[in-house]
């Protein structure tokens, strides 16, 4: 039964637990003020999430919520959206659950165009589990795991989602809460894959990627680029490789497709209107 009242914060009784100046708060804050903007009822969205510090979403959100495994979030909230397609869901992620124990799901979500909203709370780091080295950490960043420095290059997680085939492809920054969440809100909004990769400094584990780090390095894609076409997915690719060490702001990518769902009723149709006897099943195994 959906609310007669509509809230004006998304945000839970619980208090986020992240370290104090976390950029996961902005984040949150950008999520909370997207949702109250697009006028959803809470018993209309879902957070789906895996493990790690940006995967304690469900517990801080008056949303309907289903915290998984680690790196499984984006497989549940698959099953979630076709079971139930008239529901929001929303996937929050760090880059860690998302693109190492979880990159074959991501991989595939995004090749699918399922109809999700996935934020990946990037901070080159393992957080949680205090300190190692994560798969979009820089070649060389010293941690517990790797004391002589990594020794394998970093994963870019838009990249991989520009290649792989997301409809939305969006980058954000804690450092920028505004343009966060009206990046965040149009994910929502687009029907199909978005992905939304936001520069989430962990301000305990990897200080060398603090709030100055990502600043020094944060464009704006329109500032750059004022005539940008984000339907043109070469051109996002281009921009991204040519700016490495770079971080690009804005919408990169985004354009229209069937999504997995209206693909999957397609198929149903087609079979329901297609008659097949039981011998004729059988008969395929001969």
């Amino acid at each position: 039964m959906i609310a007669t009242k509509k809230p004006s914060t998304f945000k839970g009784d619980f208090k986020p637990t992240w370290c104090p100046g976390c950029g996961n708060f902005a984040v949150l804050a950008g999520l909370d003020r997207a949702l109250v903007g697009l006028e959803f009822h809470p018993e209309e969205v879902v957070i789906c999430s895996g493990i790690g510090c940006s995967s304690r979403f469900p517990f801080f959100m008056r949303t309907y919520g289903f915290h998984s495994l680690h790196g499984r979030a984006l497989a549940v909230a698959t099953g979630l959206k076709v079971a139930r397609p008239e529901l929001t869901v929303i996937v929050t992620t760090g880059d860690g659950d998302a693109a190492s124990i979880g990159g074959n799901h991501f991989m595939h979500a995004l090749r699918r165009n399922v109809d999700l909203t996935c934020i990946i709370m990037d901070n080159q780091v393992y957080g949680m589990t205090k300190g190692q080295t994560s798969p979009t950490s820089t070649r060389g960043f010293v941690t517990k795991s790797t004391p002589y420095g990594a020794q394998t290059p970093e994963v870019d997680p838009v990249w991989i989602a520009l290649a792989l085939g997301a409809t939305y492809v969006a980058q954000g920054a804690s450092h920028d809460p505004k343009q966060l969440a009206a990046l965040i809100r149009a994910g929502i909004e687009h029907k199909g894959m978005a992905v939304i990769n936001v520069t989430s400094p962990c301000v305990t584990f990897n200080r060398a990627c603090d709030y100055k780090f990502y600043q020094e390095r944060s464009f704006n894609i329109l500032d750059k680029q004022p005539d940008y076409d984000p339907s043109d997915r070469l051109a996002a690719m281009e921009l991204v490789h040519n700016n490495q060490g770079q971080f690009p702001l804005g919408v990169l990518y985004r354009a229209e497709a069937a999504t997995f769902d209206e693909q999957l009723t397609a198929v149903a149709d087609r079979a329901a209107a297609t008659e097949v006897t039981l011998d004729d099943v059988a008969e395929t195994f001969h």
